[in-house]
């Protein structure tokens, strides 16, 4: 049976969302593409997410259809660090209070004016989540009308997991071959939909900009590396790459985003004892911004953003710079090497979960952690010229097959999939359509809690 938008409510259940306050990592940037890209396609989809304490609990985009309903407001007031700041008080919150609300304001009402619900779980921190919401329709006997999915982008907390329950109540998923083998270990053997991107992502930056940006970093190799501060994104391997250069007299600017973690005193202290000259900055609000910056400070090696950096600050990086160092050595997915092919620009990727990329065709592949590979490929990007504008072209043609839209598609298909395996009746066109999304009741209990504890 096919999932139509008139006869289908989504419903993703996510820590990390769009907020700036609630993103630590791809999961926002995932959630909020998938989410968006539904609600564009016809979906009334709603998004439950750990949200900025200081905007609305509850928010409507894409003229209607896409929801967002943002938790734990009360406890993120008290805890301003981010998603993850005061996460196990947020985690005992959501499980106590986020299940009866999905399923008295969203699932009864769609179920009862005729619509198929589909509920997808993000991460270790909804899987408990998930089989409350699943035992409580038991309980109601209305199971056997909600399709439920919980996806793994990471290894994060799988020690946490019900296996057994989790795997009773939904169908587990996961976004990459090597994540498919990983949960092996745990005894799972998922179904893999791989991330996406947007369609407006994949466009070309203003070259004007472009050339700005790399005269002002007047360098030999310009690279730009954002994730967060964990050895497994190999900073210090990036780090120690960059020293090599300089040594070997090349000038070197590397521009670096990373977040909280303590690794990231770690990164800079190893930098500071291999000789390159590191400065802290607040991210520039404009391309033009960030190459007044990089003329600004010519001496500066390594170039570190403290703060937020935007959409068009990254998309400008990652299309100036020679390379963008997305080596990682344990990468789920790998969605910053795809959202750099979609800019035109060129990634350097490790070689586990990044199943699109394929070395020296769409972008160059480490094989090892030694940072005597990265350097050779950063010269051999240099010296071939011709080399690195194809490997920069076929990546833009790699990055349109991953567009939310065809991937949605690939989810649809598992859907039906999950809904077979779970004996879930899927509504059919003979039945009356609902006439929109039903509108949730209005939850107040954030809001009014934060209210009080102002007070």
């Amino acid at each position: 049976m096919k999932i139509t938008p008139t006869k289908t409510v989504f419903v993703i259940i996510s820590f990390e969302g769009p907020d700036v306050y609630s993103q630590a990592g791809g999961l926002g940037v995932r959630v909020r593409g998938l989410s968006r890209t539904l609600s564009q396609l016809g979906f009334y989809t709603h998004l439950f997410f750990v949200g900025d304490p200081d905007l609305p609990s509850e928010e409507s985009h894409e003229h209607g259809r896409l929801r967002y309903h943002r938790w734990c407001q009360w406890i993120s007031a008290l805890h301003r660090g981010g998603v993850y700041d005061g996460e196990e008080e947020k985690l005992r919150d959501w499980n106590h209070s986020l299940p009866p609300a999905v399923i008295e304001d969203l699932i009864v009402p769609a179920i009862s004016s005729g619509s198929n619900v589909v509920v997808l779980g993000e991460e270790w921190q909804t899987a408990a989540t998930m089989n409350l919401i699943s035992d409580s329709l038991y309980y109601r006997g209305l199971r056997d009308r909600v399709v439920m999915l919980w996806n793994a982008n990471n290894t994060f907390g799988f020690h946490r997991i019900n296996w057994g329950a989790l795997t009773f109540a939904s169908t587990i998923t996961t976004v990459s071959r090597y994540m498919k083998f990983r949960m092996w270990e745990q005894g799972q053997n998922p179904v893999v939909i791989p991330n996406g991107i947007p369609r407006d992502s994949i466009r070309d930056f203003d070259p004007h900009a472009v050339a700005e940006i790399r005269a002002a970093a007047a360098a030999d190799h310009l690279c730009f590396k954002i994730g967060r501060f964990d050895p497994d994104k190999r900073w210090l391997m990036a780090i120690a790459a960059t020293a090599v250069l300089k040594r070997g007299g090349s000038r070197v600017r590397l521009v670096i985003r990373g977040g909280r973690e303590a690794h990231g005193l770690e990164v800079l202290a190893f930098a500071k004892a291999h000789g390159l000259a590191s400065l802290d900055a607040e991210s520039p609000d404009s391309p033009a911004a960030l190459a007044g910056l990089l003329r600004e400070h010519p001496n500066v090696d390594i170039l570190n953003f403290t703060s937020y950096v935007s959409d068009e600050v990254v998309a400008a990086l990652y299309t100036s710079a020679d390379a963008v160092l997305a080596n990682s050595a344990h990468e789920p997915f790998g969605l910053v090497g795809l959202e750099v092919m979609a800019t035109g620009g060129l990634a350097i990727t490790g070689s586990t979960g990044e199943d699109y990329a394929d070395g020296f065709r769409n972008a160059l592949v480490l094989e090892t952690d030694d940072p005597v590979e990265l350097v050779t490929l950063l010269r051999m990007i240099k010296d071939r010229p011709a080399l690195a504008a194809s490997i920069r072209k076929r990546g833009r043609t790699t990055a349109r097959d991953f567009v939310w839209e065809k991937v949605i598609d690939q989810l649809m298909l598992r859907i039906e999939f999950a809904a077979a395996q779970q004996t879930v009746r899927l509504a059919t066109a003979g039945e009356p359509e609902p006439s929109a999304s039903p509108p949730p009741r209005r939850r107040t209990r954030t809001s009014r809690t934060v209210a009080q504890r102002v007070e």
